[in-house]
Parts: structure tokens; sequence; C-alpha cells
């Protein structure tokens, strides 16, 4: 192939491949801002369909925005103002019990339980491990520290984002009707009818699943408050309020929730029962609980929801996971059911016809 121009062409490829490098820079630099405008979007379409109920009895659609907004900050208001002393003052009774822990004899104890529960372990074995485990410690003060630093930098920074998540998800949840139109008015006339039906059961889609894992959150959140409380556990409302945020991970986040409330309950001294009665009673207790879960709860909360093959929901919280993080986990599933969608009822019938 001849060229004409070859100093044109040259610099027509090197402005195009100039161009690409600065988006692809650009998104880098705006992860963040699109981490938080997705996240509020997500959310936003969650709150629509009990947006969607309100004004199916006749209620004004302002009216039900205003609603739904003021009863989700009213829950979560009352959330916190019931939750967060008992927070405070159980992480608080937590420190202490771990300073104590550290400072007393008990470390003598642990050794002696470790060897009963482990015979074949060597004393001298035990001992030069917890001598290199307190070496590194003392090696490694400096950076531990820096970490913790860092954690509250962290912390202070993922509550300014949930602000800016959650006035975002206001200004959404407000705007999702003009902003479907707009997107609707991208769509030639003849194919706006098709594409408007699959948009809206894709939005539903994700709607009906945000509100099946919170339900499923809650539902687990409760019923691990009053297990927790019943059985003497340490720190029932912490405990209870890390496997209702767990629960809101699809797959594995029970699963997670579940294993940490166990490892708190084997800390020595703090359940109320014989040592270790409390972890063995909740670990019993999680494992009938995600059998419940996954056979009972979760077919009955989703089945409006999502309809996704259960290989297909692991692959896409794997990807979604590893793609966007946390995120990524949430929206997979949604995602996925939208594809599905697009696959039954736009490629199969056009691959049909040919």
């Amino acid at each position: 192939m001849k060229l004409h121009n070859p100093f044109r062409t040259a610099l027509v490829a090197t402005l195009g491949v100039g161009l690409g490098i600065m988006l692809i820079n650009s998104v880098q630099t705006l992860s963040t801002i699109l981490l938080y405008v997705g996240t509020a979007l997500f959310l936003s379409l969650g709150l629509d369909p009990a947006i969607t109920f309100l004004t199916r009895h006749r209620v004004p659609r302002w009216a039900a925005v205003l609603i739904t907004i003021l009863a989700v900050l009213g829950v979560f208001a009352g959330i916190v103002l019931m939750v967060l002393p008992i927070l405070i003052d159980q992480i608080s009774q937590l420190v202490r019990r771990i300073s104590y822990f550290l400072q007393s004899t008990a470390l003598d104890d642990v050794k002696d339980w470790i060897l009963s529960v482990f015979p074949g372990l060597q004393p001298s074995f035990l001992d030069d491990l917890m001598t290199n485990a307190s070496t590194w410690l003392l090696d490694n003060w400096g950076s531990i520290t820096e970490g913790v630093v860092a954690v509250g930098t962290s912390i202070v920074t993922g509550l300014a984002g949930a602000f800016i998540v959650l006035i975002l998800t206001i200004y959404f949840t407000a705007a999702v009707p003009s902003l479907k139109a707009s997107v609707y008015q991208l769509v030639p006339a003849s194919k706006r009818p098709r594409f408007v039906d699959l948009a809206e059961q894709i939005t539903a889609s994700v709607g009906y699943y945000v509100m099946g894992q919170v339900t499923m959150g809650i539902i687990n959140g409760v019923l691990s408050a009053v297990f927790l409380s019943i059985v003497r556990a340490p720190f029932p409302a912490v405990l209870a309020v890390i496997a209702f945020f767990f629960s809101l991970i699809p797959l594995v986040g029970t699963l997670t929730g579940s294993t940490i409330i166990v490892l708190v309950c084997l800390i020595p001294g703090l359940g109320g029962l014989p040592y270790p009665m409390t972890a063995i009673i909740a670990a019993i207790y999680y494992l009938i609980y995600m059998q419940v879960e996954a056979y009972i709860i979760s077919p009955r909360v989703m089945n409006r929801a999502v309809s996704v093959p259960a290989a297909v929901v692991v692959i896409a919280a794997l990807a979604g996971g590893s793609l966007l993080g946390l995120l990524g986990a949430l929206i997979a599933i949604p995602v996925a059911a939208s594809i599905l969608i697009i696959y039954r009822q736009v490629l199969i019938p056009r691959m049909n016809e040919r």
C-alpha cells in the first residue's frame, strides 16, 4: 500500500495514540469519582422499586421520592444513634481486655491450652515461635504504627466518600426518570419501545437485587444480635453489625462474617459461657443459618430480583471483585442478569430469525 502523505499519516496516528493514552490516564485519575457515581447510581436504582410501589398507590412522584429518602435517612440515623454508643463502649472494652490479655500472664494459659489441644507440639518450638513473634513486633513497630495511621486516614476518607455517595444517591433518586428519558432519546424512534422495555427490565432487576441483598443483611443482623445476646457472646452489637455488612457481599459475605464472629468468640475470657463453648455454639448456629439462607431465605427474597445460573454467579462475582473490588462483587450479579436478559430477548430471537 502506497502512502501519499506519510507525514500526515504518522501525525494522525501519533495524535490518536496520544489521545488514547490521555483518556486512559483521565479514567485512572477520575477512578475514585467514577466509583462514587457508580455506587450512588446503583443505590438509587435499589430505591426505585420502593418509589414505584408508592406511585402505584396514587402517591405523587415527588412525595414518593421524599418519603423514601426520609425513610432511608431515618432508618440509618436510628441505627447509628442506637448502635454507635454501644459500639464505642464495646470496642473500648475490647481494647481494654486485649491490652490486659497481652500484659497479663494469660499468655502462659494460652500456651498450656495450645499444648493440650496439639500435644504433638514441642514446648521449645512454641517458645521459639512466640519469641520470634515478639522480636518481629519490636523490629517492625514503626511500620505497624504507620499502618495504623494509614488505616485511620482511610477511615476518614471512607466517611467523606460515604457522605458524597449519600448526596449523589439522593440526587440520582430524584432524577431517575429524567435520566432515563435523556438516555431513551438517544435511541432511534423505531427501536425506542423495545429499548425502553429492556432498559426497564434491567433497572428493575438491579433495584430488586439491591433490596434483596439489604433484606438478607437485615435478617442476618437481627438474628445474629438476638442469638449472640442469648449465648452471651462478647460484644453482640459489634458482631451483629459485622454480620449485617458482610451479608451484603454476595457468595462469600455470610461465610466471611460468620468466620470473623466465631474467631472473636474464641478469644479467651470474653465469652459468657465456659471456654470455648461460646465459639462452638456460634459455629454450629452459623453453619445451620448458612444452609437456611442458601435454601430458604435467599430463594424467597431474591426470586423477583435475578435469575442467574449458579456457575455464572460465581464467575461474575469473581470477575467483578477482581476488576472493581467490593463494588464490583456487589454489582456483578445484576450485571450478569442484565446480560442474560439481552442474550435471551435480543440475541437469541435474532439468531432464530436467520
